[in-house]
């Protein structure tokens, strides 16, 4: 390996869905670089994608044009400190939660940051991702970071690096949101009768087949709600359910919940 083009610092779920995601887009193998000491990570990383993989960060990191955090947060300091001497040239990308871009300077003595918030659907392509610049990034380093990152889904880029604990708790634990939906309209449909089985793919298709019509419609999302909605229809009733248990404020308290929770994690571990 004479260019490792892009190190990735480690190489769990996440990073492998930007590895895969760069390798389809036309990314050479053996660009790419990537510190995990599990070695059992490191043997599906290899087997996988055919990915250089370090148990330990050295000297070789100093060729990475762009590394991509990818560590839990609480691991950070650690995973940072034996890269720090090698990555300070290089444009990082961070994908953990809770790590402020202040953070990665000071761990890395690097000046170009983007952080990037994505949600697990990533893995697949479906993704979306808020993205943070600092002042030190290019338009250059941005189409970099686009490219990178576009294979998994969209991207959205935020001007306040506070904005990302809001694109945290709506996209990024979001997919948590749309499953626990799901598993109620399961578990309905299992009391109503009808099998599990039939009960899922009711209410996945019905959840994709509602996403795909509000993303094409022009309308707003209370403007389609109303369409479905005849008073004293099946709609209205289920609706004044919902409304009169107080779920859509709890909903909202849920989401500034998470919010906050972000913030205490850029507090707890991103300073």
């Amino acid at each position: 390996m004479k260019h490792p083009v892009l190190a990735f610092i480690g190489g769990g779920n996440m990073a492998g869905a930007v590895i895969g995601g760069v390798l389809k887009s036309g990314r050479a193998a053996g660009s790419i670089l990537v510190v995990e000491p599990s070695p059992v990570q490191r043997e599906r990383l290899q087997a996988e994608f055919r990915v250089h993989t370090l148990a330990a960060a050295d000297a070789t990191l100093a060729a990475a044009d762009m590394v991509v955090w990818a560590v839990k947060p609480q691991l950070f300091r650690a995973a940072a400190a034996p890269c720090a001497a090698h990555v300070g040239r290089a444009l990082h990308l961070s994908v953990m939660a809770g790590i402020r871009s202040e953070a990665i300077e000071h761990a890395t003595g690097a000046a170009r940051i983007v952080r990037a918030m994505p949600n697990t659907p990533a893995l697949i392509g479906e993704g979306i991702a808020g993205l943070y610049a600092r002042a030190a990034v290019t338009s250059e380093d941005r189409a970099q970071v686009e490219a990178v990152l576009a294979p998994t889904g969209r991207l959205l880029w935020v001007a306040n690096e506070a904005d990302l604990d809001a694109v945290t708790a709506l996209s990024g634990s979001g997919p948590a949101y749309v499953f626990y939906f799901v598993e109620a309209m399961v578990q309905a449909a299992r009391e109503m009768g009808l099998s599990e089985a039939q009960g899922r793919q009711l209410a996945l298709a019905t959840f994709a087949g509602a996403a795909a019509l509000a993303q094409t419609a022009t309308e707003p999302p209370e403007v389609l709600r109303e369409r479905v909605t005849s008073r004293g229809g099946t709609t209205h009733a289920a609706l004044a359910s919902l409304e009169a248990s107080g779920v859509k404020a709890a909903f909202v308290q849920a989401i500034r919940a998470a919010q906050q929770r972000a913030r205490e994690l850029g507090d707890e571990f991103g300073r």
